[in-house]
């Protein structure tokens, strides 16, 4: 894979356990935990709007 900018939620400040996201190959998202940065989920763009509007809504639970 390309190099990566990988960018993460101002909500996490200095924990080092977050979510991080970044733009993949071919306009695809990749998504990582930043501890486990070898792990790397790639998805596309609609995919991703869909989770953040779920997350956003409160439809995934606790």
């Amino acid at each position: 894979m390309s190099e990566v900018a990988w960018r993460k939620s101002s909500f996490c400040a200095e924990a080092s356990n977050c979510v991080e996201v970044g733009g993949g190959e071919d306009g695809h998202i990749v998504v990582r935990e930043s501890t486990k940065g070898e792990r790397v989920l790639h998805t596309s763009r609609e995919r991703f709007r869909v989770l953040l509007a779920a997350v956003r809504q409160g439809r995934l639970g606790a």
